[in-house]
C-alpha cells in the first residue's frame, strides 16, 4: 500500500468492515464515520504481514450533528449498534460537542474533528457514500499510516498547550509492543 487508493481498495476488501459500515449506515447518521484505531489496526496489521487481526479496544463512531449534542442520544446510537452487532465494543460520538472535551475551538465537520485527533495516524476514517461505496477520509494524508510513523496532528505538536495528550497517549497505548516497525517522529511547531 502507498496510495489513499490502495488503502482504500483494501478496506473495500474487508467484510467485517463492510458489514459494520452497514450496521452504522443504516442509523442514518449525518456526516458518520468508523474512525481511529479500528481502522489504522487493519493497515498496520496488513504493513506488519499479520495474518490475526490485532483486538481493538472499540469500533469508534464520529458524526456531527449541532443539532443534538445531548451525550445521552450517542448512547441510544450505541444501543441500537449493539443490537445490530451485539460483540463489538460500538462507541459513539458526535463531534458537534467534542470540541467542548477536548479544549479546542468548535469543529465544523467530523472532518474536521478528525484533523484534529492527536496522531496523524488515528486521524482516518471510513464511510459510505450516498452510493454505498467505501470512501476514505484522510486529513493529514495515509503516508504515516502506511510507512508506520507516529507524529503529532498540528493541534498536538512539540510546544502546543495540548502536545502532553500526545505524549501521554504515546505511552499508554504502547503500539509498538504490538507493531514493533513503528517508530515516532515527533516535530515542534515550528517544521519536522
Amino acid at each position: 500500500m502507498k496510495t489513499i487508493e490502495e488503502v482504500t481498495q483494501f478496506l473495500e476488501n474487508d467484510s467485517e468492515l463492510k458489514r459494520l459500515l452497514k450496521d452504522v449506515a443504516s442509523l442514518e447518521l449525518p456526516d458518520w464515520w468508523i474512525c481511529a484505531g479500528y481502522v489504522r489496526s487493519k493497515i498496520w496489521d496488513d504493513v506488519h504481514g499479520y495474518l490475526t487481526p490485532t483486538a481493538t479496544e472499540d469500533v469508534d463512531v464520529i458524526y456531527f450533528d449541532r443539532s443534538q449534542i445531548d451525550e445521552a442520544i450517542e448512547k441510544e446510537y450505541e444501543a441500537q449498534l449493539h443490537g445490530l452487532s451485539p460483540n463489538v465494543p460500538w462507541s459513539v460520538k458526535n463531534q458537534a460537542r467534542m470540541h467542548l472535551v477536548n479544549q479546542l475551538p468548535p469543529y465544523e465537520s467530523a472532518i474536521d474533528a478528525l484533523a484534529h485527533f492527536p496522531e496523524t495516524v488515528t486521524a482516518i476514517g471510513v464511510s459510505l457514500d450516498a452510493n454505498g461505496r467505501l470512501i476514505v477520509a484522510a486529513p493529514h494524508g495515509v503516508d504515516d499510516i502506511i510507512e508506520l510513523r507516529l507524529r503529532p496532528t498540528p493541534a498536538f505538536t512539540d510546544g502546543s498547550p495540548h502536545h502532553h495528550i500526545y505524549r501521554a497517549r504515546i505511552q499508554k497505548k504502547n503500539w509498538q509492543a504490538t507493531w514493533p516497525r513503528l517508530q515516532e517522529v515527533d516535530v515542534s511547531r515550528h517544521g519536522c
